[in-house]
């Protein structure tokens, strides 16, 4: 008997944990959330913009319910663990756009170099570095999204309300640096990360 005990009370653990998977985030005052037909694409806006996240409908489902949204995992037992990783990863995703569209994202960045004077200008969604290490032809950093990036002199500014969005155009800016076959505890011109708001 207390064999079948505890075999039974393992499996109601396994199927809770399996069956019971449904996340719900509050919704805070100033933000509005919008799930498309297909239940792919949640829009989430604010006073500062809106931005768009993506769910696989395979292995999620979406709701709003009053003043909450409500992530559901797939019941299928084979995509289990993918469910609740893309749950876990998109409730993050959608909690730091919620405080983006309210507060925005910002990223202080600055331009250094002994070398060769650096100099920049901004076509479109791109970043166009000139003369980095005296290079003829000028490098480019796109900017992912709607962020905006402002270049005053050696300081360099990326805004915006996606995290994903400023990170990314962040670490573009960044890979700007990188130089091949030179010293990089001689050669240390380049754009880097100074402050984050």
């Amino acid at each position: 008997m207390p064999r079948q005990t505890t075999w039974a009370a393992g499996f109601w653990l396994l199927y809770t944990e399996v069956f019971e998977m449904t996340t719900s985030l509050e919704i805070p005052q100033g933000v509005k959330i919008e799930i498309d037909q297909s239940g792919t694409s949640i829009k989430i806006s604010g006073k500062l913009g809106s931005t768009v996240k993506h769910a696989n409908p395979a292995l999620l489902s979406l709701s709003l319910k009053e003043n909450k949204l409500e992530i559901e995992t797939t019941d299928n037992k084979k995509r289990q663990n993918k469910a609740k990783l893309a749950e876990q990863a998109l409730s993050s995703e959608i909690k730091a756009a919620m405080e983006g569209v309210q507060n925005g994202i910002t990223r202080h960045m600055r331009v250094i170099y002994s070398h060769f004077p650096i100099s920049f200008e901004i076509k479109e969604n791109k970043v166009l570095a000139k003369n980095f290490f005296g290079e003829h032809l000028p490098r480019v950093a796109k900017i992912i999204g709607d962020t905006k990036v402002e270049i005053k002199g050696q300081d360099v500014m990326v805004t915006g309300v996606d995290p994903y969005d400023v990170g990314q155009t962040v670490a573009n800016l960044f890979k700007l640096s990188f130089q091949r076959n030179k010293d990089p505890r001689i050669f240390q011109d380049g754009i880097y990360l100074v402050r984050e708001e």
